[in-house]
């Protein structure tokens, strides 16, 4: 029985050959959904490590079927052919086997890594720069590891390629200083951890600012504000001063509000009033510094400061506190009978006015010298009507007008200047005629 079994397979091998192959093709079928159905269950519970082992081995359990159903026929066509390379098929098997366990690792390591900061799985999640710097430490070892292993089943002293390590290794630190300046900077940056993925860091000694995209072993991406990439060597930290406004406890609102000077007594009144607002604002920390005084008299205003941190640390909700602190700051300046100052300056034309001091308050630079200037002021004052004195004094105003626009950088002010006190000028050679 058992020959004519025989005969049957080697007269119809092809045939045999054909149901290992199709037997191997149900098996993964099989093995697939059954790993999908274990999955599915393991994702459902908050355990972190069955999922994360029974994914890990998804994949490479239905490679490893193929394998071994491949290697079966190839044995099989084999014995049934007489063939003699079965030898070389066993090395392959050796590497394979090497190659899917460490495939397996590979996979199990980036899974746990996964689910170590997730807070689905953990309460409290482990940071991720940590957990990034160890994944990548194991990815290493794994690699390095089978490595070896292949390298021994081919008959390669490990012992060997380990001396050479040492000796190469020193050459080529040598030669790659700035690279292993880059490996220790990533492992100051791990053990330290001045910043994390995610922080917002700037850096006073560069132009370096931005949020953390990655920790490398050479290098760090920070996309800047603008969205742009900024890769930075590691060593560089070493040198620099980084700053890391993510970490900062509290955001600070530091702002100065001026008061006309004939709403001077009003100002301890308005300080008090908005000192009491910043205590009683449920987004102020009234326990961190809080400060509302006068500061200073300003050229055109009463100025007074206010200076108090804000609970959250969200740069958007910042802004939008900002806001409405001192939108409360000008309704209580309001609610004074008060008005914040502006740029303004004032003019006292005195009766009897002489001509120097009056020259005096008009300026020099009107394309005259200041006798000329007085000269001609005191011509016009003289035996004028009301009317024609209020006009000099408009005139006046214009220029000071034209003083001030000269100030915030208005590109015509200076001609404007020139016109009026050529008017003058002109009504005073009129006056002399």
């Amino acid at each position: 029985m058992l020959e004519r079994i025989g005969e049957f397979i080697a007269e119809n091998w092809i045939i045999v050959l054909f149901v290992i192959v199709f037997a191997t093709l149900v098996a993964n079928f099989v093995l697939r959904r059954l790993l999908r159905l274990l999955l599915r269950r393991a994702e459902q519970t908050r355990n972190l490590w069955d999922d994360a082992l029974v994914g890990s081995v998804k994949e490479p359990a239905a490679w490893a079927v193929w394998l071994f159903g491949l290697n079966f026929a190839a044995h099989f066509t084999a014995e049934v052919n007489g063939l003699e390379w079965t030898g070389n098929l066993a090395q392959f098997n050796k590497t394979a086997t090497v190659v899917l366990i460490a495939w397996v690792l590979l996979r199990l390591i980036a899974r746990i890594q996964a689910n170590l900061t997730s807070s689905a799985y953990l309460k409290k999640p482990m940071d991720i720069t940590t957990s990034k710097a160890i994944h990548k430490l194991l990815n290493a070892s794994v690699v390095i590891t089978s490595l070896l292993v292949i390298l021994q089943s081919y008959g390669v002293s490990v012992s060997g390629v380990l001396a050479f390590g040492g000796i190469g290794g020193l050459a080529i630190g040598f030669a790659a200083q700035d690279l292993l300046a880059n490996f220790f900077g990533a492992l100051m940056i791990y053990l330290d951890k001045p910043f994390a993925v995610g922080d917002w860091i700037r850096s006073p000694d560069r132009e370096i600012e931005g949020v953390v995209e990655d920790i490398g072993w050479r290098q760090t991406l920070i996309r800047t504000f603008d969205k742009r990439p900024l890769y930075v060597p590691n060593s560089l930290f070493a040198k620099i001063a980084v700053e890391n406004p993510s970490r900062m406890s509290h955001r600070r609102i530091y702002e100065t509000i001026g008061l006309r000077y004939e709403d001077a007594g009003k100002v301890a009144e308005i300080v008090a009033a908005v000192r009491q607002m910043l205590q009683t604002h449920p987004a102020i920390d009234a326990r961190q510094t809080l400060i509302a005084n006068l500061n200073s008299f300003g050229p055109s205003s009463v100025d007074f400061f206010i200076y108090a941190f804000t609970k959250t640390t969200d740069w958007v909700e910042y802004h939008r506190i900002k806001q409405d602190v001192l939108l409360q700051i000008e309704g209580l300046v309001e609610a004074a009978g008060a008005a914040i100052a502006y740029p303004t300056r004032t003019v006292h034309l005195e009766p009897g006015l002489p001509g120097a001091a009056a020259a005096a308050v008009l300026g020099q630079g009107q394309g005259g010298t200041a006798a000329d200037n007085g000269d001609a002021v005191a011509l016009l004052l003289r035996d004028k009507t009301l009317d024609e004195a209020y006009a000099l004094t408009a005139a006046k105003t214009a220029l000071d007008e034209a003083d001030l626009r000269a100030e915030y950088g208005a590109m015509d002010a200076g001609m404007q200047r020139m016109q009026l006190g050529n008017r003058i000028r002109e009504a005073a050679d009129s006056e002399r005629d």
